[in-house]
Order: C-alpha cells, then structure tokens, then sequence
C-alpha cells in the first residue's frame, strides 16, 4: 500500500507565510515615501512649472475674500497660534510622552520627522526658482512652511499616542492642518499649492521615521481598533467629495482663465483651492494614521505567529 504524505498544518503553512508578510510590512512606508515626495515634485511642475497651474492657483490665493466674521476671526485666530515657539514646545512634550512610555524609538522618531520635513520645506523655499508665467509677480512661496510645522505637530501627536488613540488625534490634527493651510491662503501668503505640497513632504518625512521604527520592531500588520476604522471612514468619505469638487473646480477655473473670463468669481476659485487642501490633508492623515496604527507591537516576534 502506498503511504499519503501528510498535508501540511495552517500552523506550518502561516509559519512559511510570515517572513513575507512581515517584508512587506516593513518596506511599505518606503513606498509610500516615494509615492509621496513624487507627488510633491508632480504639484510643483503643474502649478508652479506651468502657466495654466499657475493662473489656477493665484486666482484661488487672490479670491479669499472671506467677509464672514466668524470665519475671518477662526483663520486668523489659527495662524496666530502657529508660531514656531509653540510649535517647538508641543513637540518636546510629544518627545517626552513618548519617553513616558518607555518607546524612546518613538520619541527619535517625532524629533527626526519634525527637523527634516520643516528644513527641507526651508531649503525648498529658498532654492527653487518660480517662473513670471501668470502675470503676478512674487518671490517663491512653495511650499509652505506654516502648513509643513502643523502638520509634522499633528504627525508627532498621532504617533506618540497610544494606538487606539491614534484616529482620534488625526482626525483632530486633520482638521488642525487644513485650517492652517486654508488660512495661509486666505491670508495670500501662500497658493494652494504650496500647503498641499508642504504636507506631501511631511508624509514622506513621516514614511521614512515609520520604516525606523518598523526595521526595529519586527512583526506583523495589525488590525486597526474601531476608533480608528470610524475616522478613516470620516475621512475617507470628506477626501472623496471634496477631491471631487476640486477637480471640477480647477476644471472650471481653467477654463474661465483661458476662454470665458466671466465664467467663475474670485471666491468659487478659493473655494476650488480650499477643497483641494482638505481633500489632500483628508487622503495624507488616511495614510498616516494606517501606518501609525498598525505598527507591531513591543517585544520579538513570537515564534510561529503571534499573539
């Protein structure tokens, strides 16, 4: 009689399975590094590299004529609050929270994600060349660097906090950011643009400090707690919409600048502006707050699979 071979155990068969889903959980925020710095470089070839990008995007800077005043008061409120002082303070106690919890690779983490996005922003600032290709002269402005140092706080907060914590506090530090950004705009300091690329560059900033963290704590994806699931959908559902009304926005203000002058106003091309930043600070905190959540947990992994 001819002996079967026993067919292998799931216990064997997620054993041989594991090394490959732990590689690709390690070298996934590369990628989303990558996709993010590259979405930056596209932003700025667009609307800074392109005459068209750039009458959209002045016409959104120059319609922010916001006369309401509860709206003027919160903008302004907002970007008087964004002071590099403050700033500095709220994340040496994100540092030290995390030291708190005894993840000083956390706390290394937040000091390396908020030095290098905010000086490259700086340095970008300084070094890149903006063409007179929209009839409005003005030294460059992109990206942002108001937007860049809300966003990198709001980054070190979500990943200093608890895990279960984290969508809660992105959600909050989402809607911190796109305020943030929409009131540099409002302000006509900075273009749409500059605020979407400026949280682009802090997201890759942020990939980068995740793949630290993760080359030093192996294990596997995990699932995100239901707070967290609620807030992705939150801001799944704003990011699909408002990307939508953007898209059609710089569509029509395209086409206004270039055929119909009359065809849309000054506010409707802020307003294309402002839905362009939510949707983008809405999709970058989606990305985070996965990456942050499903980081692996403290120790070794457990030898055939875990717990």
């Amino acid at each position: 009689m001819t002996a079967v071979a026993p067919r292998p155990t799931r216990s064997l068969r997620s054993r041989a399975a594991a090394p490959r889903r732990n590689t690709w959980h390690t070298v996934t925020p590369l990628l989303v590094a990558g996709v993010a710095a590259a979405a930056a470089f596209a932003v700025h070839r667009v609307f800074v590299g392109t005459s068209i990008g750039q009458l959209v995007d002045t016409a959104a800077m120059r319609g922010g004529d916001v006369d309401h005043p509860r709206v003027t008061e919160v903008l302004s409120r907002t970007l008087e609050a964004t002071q590099l002082a403050s700033l500095a303070l709220v994340c040496l106690l994100a540092a030290a929270f995390g030291a708190l919890r005894r993840r000083l690779d956390l706390s290394i983490a937040a000091a390396l994600l908020v030095v290098g996005s905010n000086v490259t922003v700086q340095l970008l600032k300084a070094g890149l060349h903006r063409p007179e290709l929209d009839d409005f002269p003005a030294p460059n402005s992109f990206p942002s660097g108001h937007a860049a140092a809300a966003a990198s706080v709001a980054f070190v907060l979500v990943l200093v906090f608890p895990r279960a914590l984290r969508g809660t506090v992105g959600l909050i530090g989402a809607g911190y950011v796109a305020i943030v950004s929409v009131a540099t705009v409002w302000a006509e300091w900075h273009r749409p643009s500059d605020a979407i690329a400026a949280v682009l560059i802090v997201l890759a900033w942020g990939a980068l400090t995740v793949f630290g963290v993760r080359l030093r704590r192996a294990g596997g994806i995990r699932p995100l707690h239901l707070p967290n699931r609620l807030v992705m959908v939150v801001l799944g559902i704003t990011g699909a919409l408002t990307a939508a009304a953007s898209v059609f926005g710089v569509l029509s203000v395209a086409l206004s600048e270039r055929a119909l002058p009359d065809l849309v106003s000054g506010r409707f091309a802020f307003l294309t502006g402002t839905a362009g930043i939510v949707a983008s600070v809405a999709g970058a905190f989606i990305i985070w707050v996965r990456l942050t959540a499903g980081e692996p947990p403290a120790g070794p992994p457990v030898q055939g699979g875990t717990k």
